[in-house]
């Protein structure tokens, strides 16, 4: 999926369909005089349905679709018959979609479940016709009711990603590079700071032709829950992993400081995401030697109570025992 394809947040306004008039109609036929009331009821607006879509990844097909609306229902008819409803319109989204009022910003409905529905908007009722309101002091009603209007709203999609492991670091980490290499994925790698501006997801295939989703979420800085760099956008993608890959570069100054820094932006955005499982990929470790390895091991012993791991993208090193360990700690 490239980057520019990837939408995560869009906004649109939902119309459901008015309800049909029903009809005031009274019965005429040849032979039969007074024939009394007759008119049908008025069909029901179409709603507005928010509907799951396993096969979605992405927003990008409501990117540029403002409005949604629905179909109104048919007016009633002679001979009591009903107004047609009105058509239903669907809104399909990928699993992990989070629907929310956008004037009040409250959460109405979360989608996780492939098919299911939720109708955003409900379609007015249709009018009842003539004939139901006849009596024996009124037994030639001359009126109907009006269909009820649809409903309008503004909404705004928010997808969180359904990945099983989210990469966490700072830009320049290596991010890209490792979904790059153990997936099939094919993120923009420079040699830049925020080079990922959006998410990128990719399938690692393990043994025995199992698989896992990996999301590669975009560099996090100190002050990023402040809005700092990209700011916390796209923290929201973490929220649905289940294991935390912490990447950090073998020639940072203090690999001990940054995974505090890291851990402190994610416990200020959400502190819930300090219960997820943890695991620390020390990358790029084709810069250190067998020595430098060994001492920085020692180190890391008396600092770390996680489990840590060396890894080089670039050199295909220690990538059979990371995903080992991944699969270990998913299932």
């Amino acid at each position: 999926m490239t980057e520019g394809n990837f939408v995560d947040y869009v906004k649109i306004h939902v119309f459901s369909g008015k309800g049909g008039k029903g009809s005031a109609h009274l019965h005429r036929e040849k032979y039969i005089t007074k024939g009394g009331p007759d008119g049908g009821d008025g069909g029901r607006g179409g709603h507005v349905i928010v509907k799951g879509n396993k096969n979605l990844w992405t927003l990008f097909h409501l990117k540029f679709k403002r409005h949604v609306k629905a179909e109104h229902g048919g007016n009633g008819s002679k001979q009591r018959s009903s107004g047609a409803q009105g058509t239903d319109e669907y809104i399909d989204v990928p699993l992990g979609t989070v629907i929310r009022d956008t004037e009040t910003n409250e959460i109405i409905k979360e989608i996780t479940e492939d098919g299911q529905e939720f109708i955003v908007a409900e379609g007015g009722k249709g009018g009842l016709g003539n004939w139901h309101f006849k009596s024996s002091t009124n037994q030639t009603p001359r009126y109907a009711q009006p269909g009820i209007d649809g409903q309008q709203i503004d909404i705004t999609l928010e997808l969180k990603v359904l990945a099983d492991v989210g990469l966490v670091g700072f830009p320049n980490a290596g991010k890209s590079t490792l979904l790059s290499v153990i997936t099939a994925a094919k993120p923009k790698i420079a040699n830049y700071e925020f080079t990922t501006l959006k998410p990128n997801l990719g399938i690692v295939e393990y043994r025995d032709f199992k698989t896992f989703v990996v999301a590669d979420i975009p560099g996090i800085i100190e002050g990023a829950a402040e809005g700092k760099g990209l700011g916390h956008r796209f923290l929201r993608h973490i929220e649905r992993n289940s294991t935390l890959l912490f990447l950090i570069p073998a020639d940072a100054k203090d690999i001990k400081e940054q995974y505090d820094i890291l851990l402190d932006e994610l416990k200020r955005y959400n502190p819930e995401l300090m219960d997820k499982d943890r695991l620390i990929a020390i990358s790029k470790s084709d810069l250190l030697d067998d020595e430098l390895k060994a001492e920085l091991s020692k180190e890391l012993d008396k600092e770390f109570k996680l489990p840590y791991i060396f890894i080089s993208s670039v050199a295909q090193m220690g990538l059979t025992e990371l995903k080992d360990k991944l699969w270990q700690m998913l299932n």
